[in-house]
């Protein structure tokens, strides 16, 4: 535990020393203790990840905390790699993307103080055993976070994102809060070890616990319907932190219903359908939403949405799997939804991180507005292309190998006899392949939209260079990530074997000996041969083409030359078709002025797809209770004299309370 525990301090100490160093320096001092908190806690990790040890720590608070257990089991030791990597490299990241904000009146210290006090807080999160503690470090991690979103106050929409955002959060925790409170009281503690008991009670109080939990953990993942935060926090907030928010600090609400998950006996049937239910929900409603999305950080929001759908189908065939007592269907739904947790991380990060670099650049995130940027920002544009693959799930790139072993479970769901997990898995296959094709229609959008063609505005007609080093390394980093993953499926399964087996709650199986690995080593040799071809193709061309002129001709176009930038396809064009088959589930809100006469003097359309769950759902409540609290307005009248009246009133119904006491 003192390699973690060292972790830990490296990480907020390089946060807090920051706050006195000049500006230029203090992205360059927490990314520097950052990498070295990283080191140790990797060692710590990687050691009790591939040994499957567990290790642990108690420390004695003042009541009524009590004592507090840290343990770090392989789940837990999981979860410390994928936050301490990917948050080390949103730190490096950080350096370049906070370069133009410095010495403009930027809270510069804060940003870096609350950053590294929201890693430490994840940190804590995936290892404290106690739920009041829990609960603790869980409000440092969503107040710290909420410091980052507004990060730029002075925007009205950004303030308004970070107060949503809040909300949500507190909404989140008073869930968490009833589930442990039921916990605590039946169970006669706060230690997480003795709720195995109220599990094994039954399965009424079982089954209520978990949704109760679920709902609380499921607000922070992003689950549907609970998932209208990520939009509007992920936009508002720097690039670097919605890398870090979408990539990392959201998988803490999965940690959480993967922790219940371990100390529950067997998950109901029941509740295996509701799980795998909303997930498919989320996963198809995160990616259809996407498309109709012109905001490039909006639109990788509800990517998020859609990945967490992903890795909760993982989840829900392992616990289908538990249910019907099949440890093969099981492992293979676990160690897929687990290995997705990291895919997820390091190419959503990818993407924010190229998105950030596009903003940094041209100061807008209108897809409609951009383009061409191929050509100035090569790089970038190369990058994200890299991590467009990758989220779609095709090889040779890492998120193909999640997906493979999460649609493996569900190919051998076949084997249980039940019509009902036939007709699901059924269902369920068909549902992941439409979100792969709804994604890869998303990101052909994005591409050729944001790189290809021509600038569609001057800001991205400006553009002259490509970002600075610093920002292209951490891109450059997480782009290898996702090829070795992809490249070496057999190997990234010793990074989540251990971490499955903890839910299955048995050390007698091993994925090496379960999973068909022979499988994995042939996506390994055809992704090589990819590869390999896509390069002998490349050098092939170079050699037909060297010393020669390569002169680029327009096609025939009937001799009109006068094309211009308004003359491509827009986002809303490109995704229009697709979206037309789909009314039902979303909203359409246009705003057109029509051409009129011979000569009109001008047109306009815009269109913006609302999300029915934030139309039906979210904003009557929101109505209602903004009605509600307009009745006592009259509170705050701004008399001095009406509050000292409030004040002595209050210290007389103080003093006959307690007269009534004595």
């Amino acid at each position: 535990m003192k390699y973690y525990y060292l972790g830990l301090f490296l990480f907020f100490i390089g946060g807090l020393l920051s706050i006195p160093l000049p500006e230029k320096h203090k992205g360059r001092f927490v990314s520097l203790f950052s990498g070295l908190g990283t080191i140790f806690l990797l060692t710590s990790a990687l050691n009790i990840i591939l040994n499957n040890k567990i290790v642990s720590k108690s420390i004695f608070f003042p009541d009524p905390i009590g004592q507090v257990n840290f343990v770090i089991d392989p789940l837990s030791a999981f979860f410390i790699l994928v936050i301490s990597v990917m948050s080390f490299i949103g730190t490096l990241y950080a350096i370049g993307y906070i370069k133009p904000y410095l010495y403009k009146n930027k809270l510069i210290s804060s940003h870096f103080f609350f950053l590294s006090t929201l890693i430490v807080s994840m940190l804590l999160v995936v290892t404290v055993q106690n739920a009041l503690f829990f609960l603790i470090v869980w409000e440092i991690m969503s107040l710290s976070s909420f410091f980052l979103v507004i990060f730029e106050n002075e925007k009205k929409e950004v303030m308004s994102a970070g107060i949503y955002y809040l909300i949500t959060m507190h909404i989140s925790v008073l869930f968490l809060i009833a589930g442990f409170i039921i916990l605590s009281l039946k169970s006669g503690s706060l230690d997480f070890h003795l709720f195995r008991q109220v599990f094994a009670s039954g399965n009424f109080i079982s089954n209520l616990v978990f949704i109760i939990l679920f709902i609380g953990f499921g607000i922070k993942a992003g689950f549907v319907p609970f998932h209208t935060w990520l939009p509007k926090a992920h936009p508002a907030a720097p690039s670097h932190i919605s890398g870090i928010m979408s990539g990392v600090m959201i998988k803490t609400g999965i940690y959480g219903i993967l922790r219940i998950l371990s100390l529950m006996s067997i998950p109901s049937i029941e509740l295996s359908y509701f799980v795998l239910v909303i997930s498919v929900l989320s996963a198809l409603f995160g990616v259809l939403y996407a498309i109709g999305q012109h905001d490039l950080k909006r639109l990788l929001a509800y990517h998020s949405v859609e990945n967490i759908g992903i890795i909760g189908i993982g989840i829900g065939i392992g616990m289908l799997g538990l249910a019907y007592h099949n440890n093969l269907i099981a492992i293979l739904g676990f160690s897929g939804g687990i290995l997705h947790i990291l895919n997820h991380s390091i190419f959503k990060e990818l993407l924010f991180f190229a998105a950030g670099a596009v903003y940094n650049k041209t100061h807008i995130l209108n897809i409609e507005k951009l383009g061409g940027l191929i050509k100035t920002m090569p790089y970038t544009a190369i990058l994200f292309l890299i991590g467009s693959v990758a989220i779609c799930g095709l090889p040779p790139l890492n998120g193909f190998v999640s997906e493979f072993l999460i649609y493996l479970g569900m190919l051998y769901s076949f084997e249980i006899s039940s019509p009902a997990v036939l007709i699901i898995s059924i269902l369920t296959i068909a549902s992941l392949a439409l979100v792969g094709t709804m994604a890869l229609l998303c990101f052909t959008k994005a591409i050729s939209i944001v790189f290809l063609g021509l600038p569609r505005s001057d800001e991205a007609d400006s553009v002259k260079e490509e970002v600075s080093p610093v920002m292209l390394l951490p891109m450059g980093i997480l782009a290898l990530f996702t090829f070795l993953i992809g490249l070496f499926p057999q190997y990234a399964l010793n990074l989540v074997q251990n971490p499955a087996l903890v839910l299955l709650k048995t050390q007698e199986h091993s994925l090496k000996f379960i999973i068909p690995v022979d499988i994995l080593k042939t996506i390994s040799a055809a992704g090589f041969g990819f590869i390999i071809l896509f390069i002998l193709i490349y050098v092939f061309r170079t050699l037909l083409l060297k010393n020669k002129e390569v002169s680029s001709y327009k096609t025939w176009d009937c001799g009109y030359q006068a094309g211009n930038n308004r003359m491509q396809y827009t986002a809303s064009s490109y995704a229009s078709p697709f979206l037309s088959f789909l009314k039902p589930l979303f909203i359409k809100d246009f705003h057109i002025k029509k051409p009129k006469g011979l000569f009109p003097k001008g047109a306009h359309f815009k269109l913006h797809i609302q999300d029915i769950f934030e139309f039906y759902l979210i904003n009557p409540v929101i109505k209602t209770n903004k009605k509600f609290l307009e009745r006592f307005y009259w509170i705050q009248s701004g008399s001095t004299q009406q509050y000292i009246l409030y004040g002595l009133l209050f210290l007389i119904v103080a003093l006959i309370g307690m007269i009534g006491v004595n």
